[in-house]
């Protein structure tokens, strides 16, 4: 049996079974992508070009939800604090208006900071009656932000790319919100993943979500042996223990890990992976 292991979770299963031995210890990083050859670039762009008028819908899939849940987890484990900030528009948009301007936005926060790395996800409004189903972005960073200097920039982006407020000088303090994360406290972390990514089903007519290159270059799971998982059953750490069954695969036994003073150090050598990133 190989056991992959994510914070909170470890998933074991039969290498015979599968038919193979994974071939790196540490998985899920950008860095182990295979890299592509100039001409699947160029027949890549021709394909792309002749989709180009075509409304594609894009959404969240379960697999994205647990890809962006692990992402997060790992980059809070790289820094002490983190901010969560929500922007939201003045007035109406378009989800590739929209998406325009956030690229805007990410890109001059990155001239002002050396070490700038983050996580978006799109989500829809639901409460604002006014703009409802308007799209706004909610954003993870590692990045220590001037409230009102970025608040002032955001408003007069929006306005330089015509977006305009229903009633003149209308300048909502919450469309530049921020709040500050503990990453030391991993449960913290997982719950604001939990309310403002695994609920998000809607579509869009833009990209979903997007990190930084360094983020996505983080691992989020490491191969072990079941010894590995026998340190958290000794501790009393295993919340939850089941079985996956599927015609189309073997079965699998999944444990949901309980994330403490205890158990974390254990997930030491991932952490160490990451932070020489």
């Amino acid at each position: 049996m190989i056991v992959k292991n994510t914070y909170g979770t470890s998933v074991a299963f039969s290498t015979s079974q599968f038919g193979r031995v994974p071939k790196h210890e540490f998985v899920g990083s950008a860095l182990l992508r295979p890299k592509q050859k100039p001409n699947q670039k160029k027949q890549k762009s021709k394909s792309s070009a002749k989709k180009k008028d075509e409304i594609k819908l894009r959404s969240l899939s379960k697999r994205s939800k647990q890809k962006i849940r692990k992402k997060i987890t790992c980059f809070a484990r790289c820094y002490k604090r983190l901010s969560f900030v929500t922007l939201t528009f003045l007035n109406k948009v378009s989800d590739e208006q929209a998406v325009n301007l956030l690229r805007k936005f990410l890109d001059n926060a990155k001239k002002r900071s050396a070490d700038f790395e983050y996580v978006w996800v799109a989500e829809r409004q639901d409460k604002n009656s006014e703009f409802k189903g308007n799209v706004h972005f909610h954003i993870i960073t590692n990045k220590y932000w001037k409230i009102e200097k970025w608040w002032n920039y955001w408003i007069d982006l929006q306005l330089k790319n015509g977006i305009n407020p229903r009633e003149k000088g209308f300048k909502p303090s919450s469309a530049f919100d921020v709040k500050q994360l503990n990453s030391n406290n991993i449960r913290s972390i997982a719950s604001y993943v939990t309310k403002y990514v695994t609920k998000n089903s809607a579509k869009f007519k833009c990209q979903v979500w997007n990190c930084s290159r360094r983020v996505s270059e983080l691992y989020t799971d490491f191969y072990t042996t079941t010894e590995f998982t026998a340190q958290f059953e000794r501790l009393n750490a295993v919340i939850k223990q089941f079985e996956v069954k599927d015609k189309k695969s073997p079965v699998i036994n999944v444990k949901m890990i309980n994330l403490n003073r205890q158990t974390l150090p254990m997930y030491k050598r991932l952490d160490d992976k990451n932070k020489a990133i």
